[in-house]
């Protein structure tokens, strides 16, 4: 009569691998494809509001290029050295290439008024033409009196964005996608 294999190890190795696998799959997935984001100020209400939970899409602009008004997460791109990086989120008004200018509350974008429905607020304090470098962005607050956004640390270049937010998670009650 043969001897059984200790099914003990194999069951702890199998279980092993299993977890292993799922940890590595789920480095994987947040370095390159989704990640959850918290968000800790008002500056997008009513958009967006303190303590909402969004999901990025962390990959799609690879393959398209970020429009106007897509709400996106980057890493603030003038931290100082030895400062902790932090992670914004706002939205594109302004793309590459493009003068923005501000008259009486409104935003214009090469002479042309822009036609914003997604603002808390107008207030434009502190802010005066501006030309967008090429391969970066303006970002703005929804809540343009409580964000501090382009008007106050310029440009925004396109190599510091994650992705943009596509799905609220957090809480419950308004879990769905987001409007752009």
């Amino acid at each position: 009569m043969a001897a059984q294999p200790n099914r003990g190890k194999g069951l702890i190795r199998e279980w092993a691998e299993t977890i292993v696998t799922a940890l590595i799959l789920a480095l994987i997935i947040r370095a390159f494809v989704i990640q959850v984001f918290y968000i800790p100020s008002g500056s997008m209400e009513p958009t967006l509001e303190i303590g909402d939970r969004i999901i990025v899409n962390k990959f799609i602009y690879r393959f398209s290029a970020p429009k106007r008004f897509d709400i996106i997460v980057f890493e603030y791109p003038y931290t100082k050295a030895g400062e902790k990086k932090k992670d914004y989120i706002k939205r594109i008004i302004g793309l590459p290439d493009e003068t923005l200018e501000v008259r009486d509350g409104d935003v214009f974008i090469n002479g042309v008024k822009l036609n914003e429905k997604h603002m808390m607020s107008k207030d434009m304090s502190g802010f005066s033409k501006f030309k967008v470098p090429f391969d970066s962005y303006f970002m703005m607050g929804d809540n343009r009196g409580n964000s501090a956004d382009s008007r106050v640390w310029g440009y925004m270049p396109k190599k510091f964005i994650k992705g943009p937010a596509v799905f609220r998670i957090w809480p419950l009650n308004r879990f769905g996608l987001i409007a752009q």
